[in-house]
């Protein structure tokens, strides 16, 4: 048993015996940028991708019940695709200043402090994973390793020089086909301190989440045009840091993502011989002091100690989701549905409610099974399970406020579409004794879901790597619930912050290994809120 499986206890326990360094506090004046600065590097503007064709959320969401691929479907990607998925998923869209209950509000206004909204769901709103795309010949731009510059949606080229073959040999013989036979990556990195100043010890947790949202905003956007997005994750990440130029105790690469770009096929080329090139161009940190946490630099080593022992497709099974258990007072809802919203509208609008919830309006049953689907649906392909074909996610739903179910804890069973009764009464007091925040009032929340991951079944399965798979889909199904209850027009928010061993004791986990690792309110917000309109501004 491996330092992950004692990481993962650590975070499960957190809300009674907190994780060290227990005196840490931030500093705030100190803090990180949110995204990487190379002062020295030309930025290249990317097209801006609104003028391309929407396509409907719900092909995304719900793809296993909307077939397969519809006609005028792109046959791989180009530029144009590939800039507007990395402006809706990661780019700047917009300004959050709406009135609401989080802890930041105050400082919202002053310009220094503007909080910009992006597609995709962050840990805390700090956005630790940088994006780079490593392009080979078959591309539209030079080849060479290019840095995705999110404050002006532009490319800067940091390595000029086909480097192609060399991620494809770092990704090892047995990487799956797509990533054979293309030679344009997404190569995704995390720069531990942008998180870690905040989290300290529990950072680590937090970026593989980040992680999880991110690939699965991607799998979204492709998957509603039609195309794939699958990530890697075991690969000679020691090497990829090599090509970046990166120190591996700084910043590790979580995820490599092939894309199969609307080209020919390049042939496969040989490795050059002799030493990698890597990247020289070194990001400006703003942080005066960067401070290192021994658990988070033993969980970097036990993640990346075996990191090309890729386990055999189809290991994940054993970790698969338990069933619902038969029989039991069961509520019926009516089949998953989702209104013609665009994928981009969805991500646009998707936001922390943040105690905005309008308790006098319930959630409707449609709604709720519409959101609860998606999410049960929801997995991270790995080389583990290549097609995502497992279910790694049982759903668990606190209902206060849904017409006719009556409020009580609930699991969810997709195979049916029923909600199978746990705990009966009203769960409020329970959920905001719980919660340790203030920024929400969870009773007025029409329902709280909670998605709960094998986790120490994950890294028996496929070892301590396995711990950014197992938050990585915690992370996904996040990002799902976010998208999935924008689509519907419903407030949404996602926490860390709860005591998790009481959700184990409350939904009656304690004899197996499921793991709570989020909590996630769903419900009809107050009308006419105070938004700052930044698009007429």
């Amino acid at each position: 048993m491996g330092y992950a499986h004692e990481y993962a206890d650590a975070v499960l326990h957190r809300g009674r015996v907190p994780m060290e360094p227990t005196d840490f506090v931030p500093d705030w004046p100190d803090g990180p940028r949110r995204g990487k600065f190379y002062p020295d590097v030309e930025p290249y503007a990317l097209p801006d991708g609104d003028e391309l064709p929407d396509a409907p959320a719900a092909r995304g969401l719900l793809p296993a019940r909307d077939g397969g691929a519809a006609a005028g479907d792109p046959a791989g990607f180009t530029l144009p695709l590939l800039s507007a998925m990395l402006k809706d998923s990661y780019g700047l869209t917009g300004r959050r200043l709406g009135v609401q209950a989080n802890s930041d509000l105050s400082g919202l206004p002053l310009h220094t402090h503007a909080n910009w909204s992006r597609g995709t769901a962050g840990g805390g709103g700090l956005y630790p994973v940088s994006i780079y795309w490593a392009s080979g010949p078959s591309g539209p731009l030079t080849p060479g390793i290019h840095y995705y510059d999110v404050q002006r949606h532009a490319v800067q080229r940091v390595l000029t020089g086909d480097v192609s073959a060399r991620v494809r040999e770092a990704l090892g013989p047995g990487a799956p086909e797509e990533a054979r036979e293309t030679d344009q990556y997404l190569i995704l990195g995390v720069k531990y301190w942008q998180n870690a100043f905040k989290y300290n010890s529990f950072s680590y947790h937090v970026v593989s989440t980040d992680l999880g949202t991110l690939v699965q905003t991607w799998r979204i956007w492709a998957g509603a045009r039609g195309l794939a997005t699958s990530p890697v994750l075991w690969f000679d990440e020691p090497r990829l840091n090599g090509l970046l130029g990166t120190e591996g105790e700084e910043e590790g690469v979580f995820a490599v993502v092939p894309l199969r770009w609307d080209a020919p096929a390049p042939a496969t080329a040989a490795v050059p011989r002799g030493p990698d090139p890597a990247v020289r161009h070194r990001d400006a940190e703003r942080s005066r002091a960067v401070r290192k946490f021994s658990t988070l630099l033993a969980m970097h080593a036990a993640t990346t100690q075996n990191a090309t022992d890729r386990p055999a497709p189809g290991a994940l099974a054993a970790a698969a989701a338990l069933p619902t258990p038969p029989g039991g007072t069961r509520t019926a809802l009516p089949a998953p549905a989702f209104p013609a919203v665009s994928v981009r509208r969805a991500l646009r609008t998707r936001r922390s409610s943040f105690g905005r919830f309008d308790a006098a309006r319930p959630v409707t049953p449609a709604q709720l099974s519409a959101v609860l689907a998606a999410c049960a649906g929801t997995s991270l392909p790995s080389d583990a399970d290549p097609d995502g074909t497992v279910r790694q996610t049982r759903m668990y739903a606190f209902v206060n406020h849904v017409e006719s179910v009556e409020p009580g804890a609930y699991a969810y069973d997709p195979g049916t579409g029923e909600l199978r009764l746990v705990d009966a009464g009203p769960p409020g007091a329970f959920l905001q004794n719980t919660y340790f925040l203030a920024n929400y009032n969870l009773e007025q929340a029409g329902a709280v879901l909670v998605p709960a991951v094998r986790t120490t079944a994950v890294l028996d399965a496929v070892g301590d790597r396995g711990y950014r798979l197992a938050a990585g889909t915690a992370g996904a199904v996040a990002q799902t619930f976010y998208v999935a209850a924008a689509a519907l027009g419903l407030g949404a928010g996602v926490a860390l912050g709860f005591d998790n061993i009481a959700y184990v004791e409350k939904l009656g986990l304690g004899d197996g290994d499921e793991a709570p690792l989020l909590i996630m309110p769903l419900g009809n917000e107050r009308p006419r809120p105070a938004d700052f309109r930044h698009e007429i501004a």
